[in-house]
């Protein structure tokens, strides 16, 4: 895909959230959640984002969505040809943009109103935006996008505490498709699920990219999930994009130490198998208190002085400018293949 196709920009994004202390509640620092990111996302792709727990993925997230609002930087939606600032935009404007930008939550239950059927819940965004011209048109509409998501139409009247895991990640799916999206960002959709239902979940968000031209921001800690379903992936490390990769280079030939790292840690099917896994040592720094040079310096095994003192920037890694690395020692790893 080239970059003239492009449905979402993201430059020089930051979320920092004011740490307060004492009777006056004066700020005395800042949690760096996400760090001077940029990115984009082609039209139907479906861009992969990982890292693990606490890195600011779902900040970022959400913070795109300007469900936070951003410290810093742009967020450039591209509507139908119009390319509109999310971070500058407010009221009614941003309301309207919202159609085109939905969001699926990471946990089924709690992000469904336990005390709303599962027809008020699908028909929420469509009353909040006016659509259908009375209750018995939204409900129709509640019929067909419970159906496109494999739910029976008899169950609208049910509450969300009466379906299963998945089901319930069904009707959030269907909650977000009510509006007819270009955009839907995945915050790790699947993790909270069993590993049948993850297949299955999947199945359902590929089949509806493939039928409806989605484009997805896909958030997970899984890589072998983030494989299966991503076209490009960007690696996050403590607020900062520390790789961006088509999904079989980075499977490949990772460039990163972090990246190497994370990929030595997936699980192996065969239980019989007695090759080695490797776990990254040590946990992530505290974002409030991020280490100097490079965030990943502390754990890194190929760290040298100048990792500690100089931070890495963002630059190509090929001629096509898809794929990216800020990593000072990359010209020195010996990182080797890895099978799919």
């Amino acid at each position: 895909m080239s970059k003239e196709e492009t449905i979402l920009e993201v430059n020089n994004l930051k979320k920092y959230f004011p740490i307060r202390k004492g009777f006056f509640k004066r700020v005395v620092g800042h949690v760096k959640a996400v760090d001077d990111v940029s990115f984009f996302i082609n039209k139907g792709e479906t861009l992969g984002l990982v890292g693990e727990s606490g890195c600011g993925k779902s900040t970022l997230g959400r913070t795109v969505l300007q469900l936070l609002e951003p410290t810093a930087g742009d967020v450039i939606y591209n509507d139908q040809g119009v390319k509109k600032d999310l971070a500058e935009t407010k009221g009614q404007e941003l309301r309207k943009l919202r159609r085109n930008i939905q969001m699926i939550f990471q946990d089924p239950f709690s992000s469904l109103d336990s005390r709303l059927s599962v027809r008020d819940i699908v028909a929420e965004p469509l009353t909040v935006q006016g659509i259908g011209k009375d209750r018995e048109e939204r409900t129709e509409m509640v019929k067909e996008l419970l159906e496109q998501v494999g739910l029976n139409s008899y169950q609208m009247n049910r509450y969300p505490h009466e379906f299963s895991g998945g089901q319930r990640q069904r009707i959030g799916i269907a909650r977000a498709l009510a509006l007819n999206p270009e955009l839907i960002i995945c915050d790790e959709p699947v993790s909270a699920l069993d590993v049948s239902v993850q297949a299955q979940v999947l199945n359902l968000l590929s089949d509806l990219q493939k039928d409806l031209g989605l484009t997805y921001l896909f958030i997970a800690h899984d890589l072998g999930v983030v494989e299966y379903i991503s076209d490009r992936i960007m690696v996050m490390y403590l607020g900062k994009i520390v790789e961006v990769a088509d999904s079989d280079t980075l499977y490949q030939n990772p460039q990163h130490p972090y990246t190497e790292a994370l990929l030595k840690s997936i699980a192996i099917g065969d239980p019989f198998s007695n090759e080695p896994r490797e776990a990254l040592e040590g946990t992530v720094p505290d974002p409030a208190n991020p280490p100097s040079g490079c965030k990943f310096h502390t754990r890194c095994p190929y760290c040298s002085d100048i990792c500690k003192t100089k931070e890495p920037e963002l630059i190509p890694t090929g001629e096509d400018y898809n794929n990216y690395v800020a990593c000072h020692s990359r010209d020195s790893l010996n990182l080797e293949s890895f099978k799919k």
